[in-house]
């Protein structure tokens, strides 16, 4: 009789003790990093206008939105779809749904990693360096930020999957996983926003 009156009770107080503290930070952190980045974007704008043609003549052609970057950008993005799917798994108490989306985020982040790598071989090997004037400058530091915090994302999302496995989240405790959705989710978003400012942008 303990048992059961105590039960509701806790999930009472789960459901209304508000914002929790993980949460809150990552929102807190995120909104940081979204003044980082909007320096950037601002500092990217400004170099482009004073330097015309944009990009230089002699690395317009390298600069393909439709090689392997592309690719790299359709697999960040589903990576966000497989993300938000294992936060649902959770919410409903779906431990092997929750792992086995979880899992493929891991593998998508660490994927897009890779490519971005190979993308940054191809373009040196045709003389585009962070040296390269100040497009080369520019583009070298927003997506090497990026990686950086891809790279980040891929750590929080390995622990995630660790603990995951471990047993440690359930449908009533969760937090740490919808902080770092949360995060993934900021990642995809600056993505989506670069891929269309370097590649897409006239």
């Amino acid at each position: 009789m303990t048992t059961a009156h105590a039960e509701p009770h806790a999930a009472s107080g789960h459901a209304q003790r508000g914002i929790s503290n993980p949460i809150l930070g990552m929102i807190l952190f995120i909104t940081s990093e979204v003044m980082f980045f909007s320096g950037l974007f601002a500092a990217y704008f400004a170099t482009r206008a004073a330097n015309q043609p944009w990009p230089p003549a002699a690395f317009a052609h390298i600069l393909d939105p439709l090689g392997p970057i592309m690719v790299a950008t359709v697999l960040l993005i589903a990576s966000s779809f497989t993300c938000q799917f294992a936060v649902w798994s959770i919410r409903k108490g779906d431990r092997r749904g929750f792992i086995r989306n979880i899992s493929i985020t891991f593998v998508l982040g660490i994927i897009f990693l890779g490519m971005q790598v190979y993308d940054y071989g191809l373009l040196f090997s045709e003389g585009m360096t962070l040296g390269s004037g100040p497009f080369g400058t520019t583009y070298f530091t927003l997506t090497g930020f990026h990686g950086a915090h891809v790279f980040g994302g891929v750590l929080m999302l390995g622990v995630i999957l660790y603990r995951g496995m471990a047993g440690q989240f359930s449908s009533k405790h969760h937090d740490a996983v919808e902080a770092v959705s949360l995060y993934w989710h900021f990642v995809d978003v600056v993505w989506i926003l670069l891929f269309s400012i370097l590649y897409l942008l006239p």
